[in-house]
């Protein structure tokens, strides 16, 4: 648009931010989410070396909260953890390899899918949210169900987390392993979403009454969806895009709140499911995967992941 008001909403985000380097001790694993689209974005945009230091230091303090034993980076501070959601926070470590050529952010990230791949993503294409190690030998002893309705049950967005951390892993390793988990968890989300046309559930296995919705979920998938789309081989490329368009279809004409006075734009998101007041609100998150998903599919997009 060259509106200015949005790059100056932009740099006002980044220096808000910069606040979080003195509190470390409240960032955990989402350094990833918070300065990829805001220094990161912008140093791809503009080569800014004030942006690129600001992402190098996001990325350093990622790549520190690798645990060699398990081979993972820990979720948060207080546990042995790891969590799907990870999944998407590791293009940073991806970015900061090529920017230094130092392996060892790059080893962190591969490492983590690897054990992503042996213990949050089941055989079925579901996952676990999260997995708990023993700190000293590393091996998983719990799996709990985090966000979701109880362990062993089907988060929807850890799900999407699965479906697009994996297609990404694809993109910058070229493993077609990871290319496969993507695959593998993107048949899983398209079997049960064409249940509810086309819009999620919080979890695909919670109870059928009350239903809760998560379009945060669908909005993120149907973006990854587009990502193995723009991977996969040719003939293989019309069943995950068509999938996304029918997410995004259903979305735009069911949960999408038009009022330009009214903050919220992807209405029924929700963050978790056992706690009422983080069902089937707006998130902040599902309005940026929303927004995503809408410039992906209209060409207007750039890779900000």
């Amino acid at each position: 648009t060259n509106d200015e008001k949005f790059s100056s909403a932009a740099m006002k985000t980044e220096e808000l931010l910069e606040e979080a380097f003195e509190h470390k001790e409240l960032l955990n694993h989402d350094v990833g989410f918070m300065w990829l689209h805001t220094s990161i974005a912008r140093y791809r945009l503009t080569h800014a070396e004030d942006a690129k230091e600001r992402g190098l230091r996001a990325a350093n303090f990622l790549a520190d909260r690798f645990c060699p034993n398990g081979e993972y980076l820990r979720a948060w501070n207080q546990k042995s953890e790891m969590i799907v959601d990870c999944l998407m926070n590791l293009p940073l470590l991806y970015w900061a390899e090529k920017e230094t050529g130092d392996n060892t952010y790059g080893d962190a990230a591969r490492a983590h899918l690897n054990t992503a791949a042996k213990y949050s993503i089941r055989e079925d294409g579901s996952c676990n949210h999260i997995v708990e190690f023993d700190a000293e030998s590393g091996k998983p002893i719990a799996f709990p169900g985090g966000q979701g309705y109880a362990e062993g049950s089907s988060l929807t967005r850890g799900q999407a987390w699965a479906i697009y951390g994996m297609a990404l892993a694809y993109r910058y390793t070229g493993n077609i392993s990871y290319l496969n988990q993507a695959k593998k968890v993107a048949h899983y989300f398209i079997a049960n979403i064409a249940l509810t046309d086309y819009v999620s559930a919080i979890d695909f296995r919670a109870p059928e009454e009350p239903f809760y919705y998560d379009t945060s979920a669908a909005a993120c998938a149907a973006c990854g969806l587009l990502e193995i789309a723009s991977l996969a081989a040719p003939l293989e490329k019309k069943l995950y895009s068509e999938a996304a368009y029918k997410i995004f279809s259903s979305l735009s004409e069911k949960f999408v709140n038009y009022d330009e006075e009214t903050d919220g734009l992807l209405l029924k998101s929700s963050a978790r499911y056992q706690r009422e007041s983080d069902r089937e609100v707006t998130l902040v998150y599902g309005d940026y995967f929303y927004l995503e998903l809408l410039l992906r599919l209209a060409g207007k997009d750039f890779l900000i992941w």
